[in-house]
């Protein structure tokens, strides 16, 4: 059992948890996710991972309603426990494999939209740790669904926030920031953007057009987390990818942004699901590719 040590509301449908899980913090790594358990008979939930401390043996992790299991999620308060807590999974962040000396050289923009401010913030932390101070735009569709900001704000070289009605910050969506500063006269060497698809997929459209190199997290498409069950197949350079043990991240300038929205749609239905199967053969699945998946 994975003992919550402490369960907060940030917004009105994303909440944050701290949980005692010290193999998990011991050799996890930005831009990696777990995967949870409420109990022995509940769903599996990929998310993403939020923070970690190492010394304390705990992980942060963030999430939003949207479907029966997170709600449940949601009622859970500290000294509660999760069953399994299971990580870290997927490939960590590209910066932690890189020489510093070189990374110390770039210039870097985060895009963050949503509740994708979660897994933003411990790339820019480790960042910031590194001596790397790096410019961080947070967007949201209201000033109440803004989160993470005095976080984010003490780890980012400069942090420009967005909101889509102006209620808080600049006004319009996050693409308006970086098309913005650019005209300013700010220069990037890569942008990493997390955050519904639809935001990541104009992000990208605008970035490769100001020839800046783009990564993306395809963790929204996530349902199992292990490349079995066919949720997260998406094509990035014309090769078949699985999100959750391919990436979460990849090139988003390569990334089959309208498919893999298409995917998510169908994927909701038992008969989408059945589809896709049929449509996809042995590439369905990012496993053995013959296992039955969801059935």
């Amino acid at each position: 059992m994975y003992k919550i040590l402490e369960a907060k509301e940030l917004t009105s449908n994303i909440y944050l948890m701290v949980v005692e899980a010290k193999r998990v913090a011991k050799a996890c790594y930005p831009g990696q996710f777990i995967i949870v358990r409420t109990d022995e008979n509940s769903e599996r939930i990929p998310l993403t991972i939020c923070d970690y401390d190492r010394k304390k043996g705990t992980v942060t992790i963030v999430f939003q309603i949207v479907g029966s299991g997170t709600e449940f999620m949601s009622h859970l308060k500290a000294g509660d426990a999760f069953h399994d807590f299971v990580g870290p999974l997927g490939c960590p962040s590209e910066f932690v494999k890189e020489d510093l000396a070189e990374l110390k050289k770039k210039n870097i923009l985060f895009v963050a939209g949503g509740v994708g401010t979660a897994p933003v913030y411990p790339q820019v932390k480790w960042l910031h740790e590194q001596g790397i101070n790096a410019d961080v735009i947070v967007g949201a569709k209201t000033k109440d669904l803004l989160i993470l900001e005095k976080e984010m704000e003490a780890v980012a070289g400069n942090l420009y926030v967005t909101t889509d009605d102006g209620s808080y910050g600049r006004s319009g969506m996050v693409t308006q920031t970086i098309t913005d500063l650019v005209n300013d006269g700010k220069t990037y060497d890569v942008c990493v953007a997390i955050g519904p698809m639809i935001m990541m997929k104009f992000v990208c459209k605008l970035t490769k057009e100001l020839n800046i190199p783009t990564i993306v997290s395809l963790n929204p498409i996530m349902v199992d987390g292990t490349g079995m069950c066919g949720a997260c197949r998406v094509t990035v350079g014309g090769e078949v990818k699985f999100a959750c043990v391919d990436g979460p991240e990849f090139d988003g300038h390569l990334v089959n942004f309208d498919e893999a929205m298409q995917r998510q749609q169908i994927y909701k239905t038992a008969e989408g699901r059945a589809y896709l199967k049929a449509k996809e053969g042995d590439t369905h699945h990012g496993g053995c590719g013959h296992c039955g998946g969801e059935e």
